[in-house]
């Protein structure tokens, strides 16, 4: 915006920039400025992001703006969409790095890890029963890991927002765990399942025994496809408590909710 004129300027000078302004030909609007990215202000007010700049071909993530409303970090005001994009293929870290989101280039479509802070496990927070570890993400980030020391009683859950997922797009969602050496009492096969809304459910037994050690596998508990139309929370769980056994050398990361490939 041009500045204000002064109330102590010469009539005659204000008259004759008044004229030429009138006179002046019109300057068309540079190209450069009109492939500018649009840019929405985030829920606080302080933060921009970047929205899909008009010459952008490609479909743009799912719901990914009300997604990083958790986001641990800011998207800076300076970040062009094509950084933004770099961000959500390499991962995300939401509400105090208890999930991660992040978008399969291929198919474009929302990833999320629920970690173990994020579910709610039976006896948790009774030391006697499970201990809570910091390890590594691939990423480097420090996250935190459920370690089961010994329980008879195994009762694992975790929701999700079934709105966060890409409609259309075949998901899986499995368990992220690790099973020690030393691990036992896992005779019995555990019990997964999936509840998703309107109460359509998945269940069967996964037997751990048959499953590799000292690395992370993902143990698979459901797939599902949403439509737009499909609102609401799934329920994920893991469990097992009627053997009696009791259980040791469990290490629990999280859920992995995912398109299968």
């Amino acid at each position: 915006m041009g500045a204000t004129q002064s109330q102590e300027e010469p009539q005659s000078q204000t008259q004759f920039q008044q004229q030429s302004q009138h006179h002046q030909q019109p300057q068309p609007q540079p190209l450069e400025s009109a492939r500018r990215e649009s840019w929405s202000s985030s829920p606080e007010g302080n933060t921009k992001m970047p929205l899909k700049p008009w010459n952008f071909q490609g479909p743009i993530p799912h719901n990914y703006q009300h997604i990083l409303k958790d986001a641990d970090s800011s998207v800076s005001n300076s970040s062009s969409w094509g950084k933004l994009l770099d961000q959500l293929y390499a991962g995300m870290f939401l509400a105090h790095k208890t999930k991660k989101y992040w978008v399969e280039k291929k198919s474009n479509s929302n990833c999320f890890v629920l970690y173990a802070r994020e579910l709610s496990i039976t006896w948790a927070e009774n030391p006697n029963y499970w201990r809570w570890e910091q390890q590594k993400e691939e990423s480097g980030t420090m996250i935190e890991l459920a370690k089961l020391k010994m329980v008879c009683w195994l009762e694992v859950h975790g929701k999700f927002d079934i709105g966060m997922v890409s409609p259309g797009i075949l998901y899986q969602v499995s368990f992220i765990v690790m099973l020690k050496d030393s691990a036992k009492g896992w005779e019995l096969p555990i019990n997964v399942r999936l509840v998703l809304p309107g109460g359509r459910k998945q269940h069967h037994k996964e037997n751990l025994m048959e499953k590799s050690r000292e690395r992370w596998i993902e143990v698979p508990v459901g797939e599902f496809v949403t439509s737009e139309k499909d609102v609401g929370e799934m329920e994920i769980s893991m469990y097992e408590y009627e053997g009696g056994m009791w259980k040791t050398g469990l290490l629990i990361q999280g859920v992995a909710i995912k398109p299968k490939n």
